[in-house]
């Protein structure tokens, strides 16, 4: 099954090709070509978020300097820098000199516990840890027994010997470097030079095995997932987005940050979502854009001042589905038909409602600019898997070959995620995966099992996701006690808080007998919903 063509997409007029998306090899040397054609445009605005916002000029010296400080640092192109931060013009600031130094960044959420961690640094092995807050840098310093040195946004060392001034300084014991025959003078740091196909970004997702792996994205990935984003969506320099979603996501980083210094466009940061936040913020800077997942729509609208939306020219929805039913109701009450859309880490932006024609509530409407999209055709008529080609469609999984082999067939991956073509746009209708979202966020049972599995009370565990307004589902966990005493369930739900990301945490808890399973043993989760 076939969706529209992507052609459908395009302004009446338009021209364009495959090639064009990537037309400027990387993000980092189309922004600077930007900055320097108005150094004087504002790009950033506080908005409540630490350290204010600046200039086109501002941004680009400040990134130069600090790219300069990461080369002295001893780091060189190709290291893994994790950068685990909440939004603010430091950790943005931060976030671009890395990837001008030709480093590549790791972006971690700042609420993943130390064994979480733990995972994500020992196995990607970073030169470099970039926090925002001491508390989180020490976290840091535990969860790779300071094998790995933490630094502020500013590159001030938190934890760790990491000295300036050379190759051999401590900031490469976590791996080897890349680059060290470049025949380069020890801290020099050559800007923007990264090739299409170099790495920029490994960002972490949860596989059916429970263990996150990193998804290796390139420039030539995030240039084309920007471009074709910026010209679906009709994104121009005077566009003004309230920026509200997590930056190390992303949804808020490649999809809103990447995009709006791409067309040289401004973004106000807000620290975090907060509905009346939020609506004052777009009345204040006369803003023209606002992207949100469905639970900040639905907060919104029981703001009561939802009608506000109606001074936006788009207003965007992704990371899980957007019931037809809040659709409609913004619509009612703002006059504006909210945007829904679709991706994944591994695709990026995959599928969208046209900016320009009906936007079909329930659906995620047919393929951005470039991508390639079919759906299997299913025997049993209850949709088939999503397939993907394109120019953002990710490298592989970082040092996992065998599960980048298994998630391609024939060149096009395999998003396991279920979907019906009908007239052109594409519903989704469900997960192989059986993933949960909850509040924009991919929740993997496996993972959440693998760790309630730890606590003395419980023998067997399932998880799955509980439909909610606010939050698109609420993980639940069906577990069978152990039978040696009567199982706590404020005491198994307070030992997954220790060990999960917020997210992630059960918010129901079942007992049940026993878990329902098929002929071969399987647990089968679809009975416990």
């Amino acid at each position: 099954m076939h969706p529209l063509s992507w052609r459908t997409h395009l302004a009446p007029g338009a021209r364009l090709t495959v090639g064009d998306l990537t037309a400027h090899g990387s993000l980092p040397a189309a922004w600077a070509r930007r900055w320097a054609d108005d150094p004087g445009a504002v790009v950033l605005l506080g908005g409540g978020a630490p350290g204010g916002g600046c200039s086109a000029g501002e941004l680009d010296d400040r990134t130069r300097r600090l790219a300069a400080r990461l080369g002295r640092l001893g780091l060189r192109s190709g290291d893994r820098v994790v950068w685990s931060v909440s939004s603010s013009l430091p950790a943005v600031v931060a976030h671009v000199a890395a990837l001008r130094a030709g480093l590549v960044v790791v972006p971690v959420n700042p609420g993943y516990t130390e064994r979480e961690l733990a995972h994500v640094t020992g196995d990607v092995r970073p030169a470099l840890a970039v926090v925002d807050d001491p508390a989180r840098g020490a976290l840091v310093a535990r969860a790779t027994g300071g094998a790995v040195p933490v630094a502020t946004c500013d590159l001030d060392v938190l934890a760790g010997d990491i000295g300036e001034g050379g190759p051999d300084g401590g900031a490469t014991r976590g791996g080897p470097r890349v680059g060290e025959s470049s025949g380069r003078d020890p801290g020099e740091v050559v800007l923007d030079a990264s090739e299409p196909g170099d790495p920029a970004l490994i960002a972490y997702t949860s596989g059916t095995t429970g263990a996150p792996k990193g998804a290796v994205l390139t420039h030539r990935n995030l240039l084309a997932n920007s471009t074709s984003i910026a010209v679906t969506w009709r994104w121009e320099v005077d566009d003004r987005l309230v920026h509200a979603l997590p930056i190390f996501h992303g949804h808020g980083l490649c999809v809103a940050l990447y995009t709006s210094l791409l067309v040289g466009a401004s973004a106000v940061l807000l620290p975090g979502f907060d509905a009346g936040a939020v609506l004052d913020a777009c009345a204040e800077h006369r803003a023209t854009l606002f992207f949100g997942v469905p639970t900040m729509y639905h907060r919104l609208l029981a703001s009561g001042r939802v009608g506000e939306l109606a001074r936006l020219r788009l207003a965007v929805s992704g990371s899980a589905p957007l019931r037809a039913e809040l659709h409609g109701e913004i619509a009612r009450l703002a006059g504006t038909s909210v945007l829904e859309r679709y991706g994944m880490t591994e695709t990026l932006m995959t599928l969208t409602n046209p900016y320009d024609g009906e936007r079909r509530p329930g659906t995620v409407g047919f393929p951005f600019p470039g991508v390639e999209v079919q759906v299997e055709e299913s025997s049993t008529g209850a949709g088939g898997q999503i397939l993907v080609k394109g120019p953002a469609v990710f490298s592989g999984y970082w040092e996992r070959p065998a599960a980048t082999a298994a998630g391609f067939a024939d060149g096009w991956f395999c998003t396991g995620d279920l979907a019906e073509v009908d007239d052109g746009y594409v519903r989704i209708l469900g997960r192989a995966t059986e993933l949960v979202i909850s509040g924009g966020y991919n929740v993997y049972p496996a993972e959440v099992e693998d760790v309630l599995l730890g606590h003395p009370s419980v023998a067997e565990v399932a998880v799955t996701g509980t439909p909610s307004d606010e939050w698109g589902e609420v993980v639940t966990a069906w577990v069978v006690a152990d039978g040696a005493s009567p199982l706590d369930a404020g005491a198994v739900l307070a030992y997954a808080a220790e060990r999960l990301a917020s997210y992630k945490r059960p918010r129901l808890l079942r007992v049940v007998d026993a878990l329902p399973r098929n002929a071969m043993g399987k647990v089968q989760r679809s009975a416990l919903r």
